[in-house]
């Protein structure tokens, strides 16, 4: 362990015992969040990077060691390996693990993208929670009575809320929410608003629903999801 290695691991220590020294007081809440800090979060990620670990070997197995090798020493391929490593120790879910190895596994088709471009997507996939990648791929399939077992299988979350005169506050703030899901995944440009011109006394433009972009037809295609019928 050289002396960088030996700094970064005292400010971590000094960090975690600070912040466990301040929670330790609180009554009820302390004990429980003193756990967390030192034992249930550390535990958590090195679970996490395990899983990643184990699901990017399965991924990379029929890759040659060669060309492996040969990317090892491309320092963009490493930093993107170092940007998923991250990633992975924060993943929520086993479909985030499978989603950002996907990247890893697409990134050495060298002819498509590139490893520092996969990192700009690997980034962009940061930005978005699993609920806005469900989206996202509903989006994938226009026709509207396509992808029925995709739309099946996450009908929880892709049940439009369509809120009335008469609805309850819950049902208005889930509205809301599911409208922000799109607006965000609008304004990093992976959907785009379908505008519709009303014309009138006076004309004004309205969103009449959403379509996906090229480039959320990229991100789709590097996390994993193969359907060239609609990835075309």
């Amino acid at each position: 362990m050289n002396n960088n290695d030996v700094t970064k691991n005292n400010k971590t220590d000094i960090t975690v015992s600070t912040i466990k020294s301040i929670v330790g007081p609180i009554p009820f809440l302390g004990p429980m969040l003193q756990e967390m800090f030192s034992v249930i979060i550390p535990n958590q990620r090195l679970d996490r990077l395990s899983k990643y670990v184990a699901e990017l070997d399965k991924k990379l197995s029929s890759v040659e060691k060669e060309q492996l090798e040969n990317q090892l020493r491309n320092e963009e391929f490493v930093d993107l390996i170092e940007e998923s490593v991250l990633q992975a120790s924060r993943a929520l879910s086993y479909e985030r693990i499978q989603y950002i190895s996907s990247v890893i596994e697409n990134s050495l088709d060298k002819d498509h993208i590139s490893a520092i471009e996969n990192k700009h997507l690997l980034t962009i996939l940061k930005e978005i929670n699993d609920i806005e990648v469900i989206w996202l791929r509903f989006y994938l399939v226009p026709l509207l009575n396509g992808d029925n077992e995709f739309r099946d299988k996450h009908q929880n979350i892709l049940e439009l809320i369509r809120p009335t005169l008469v609805s309850n506050q819950e049902e208005r703030d889930k509205a809301a929410i599911q409208k922000s899901y799109k607006e965000h995944l609008t304004s990093l440009g992976l959907l785009e608003r379908k505008i519709d011109i009303k014309v009138g006394q006076s004309s004004k433009l309205e969103t009449k629903g959403y379509e996906i972009t090229q480039l959320g037809r990229v991100l789709l295609k590097q996390i994993g999801f193969q359907d060239e019928q609609w990835l075309c």
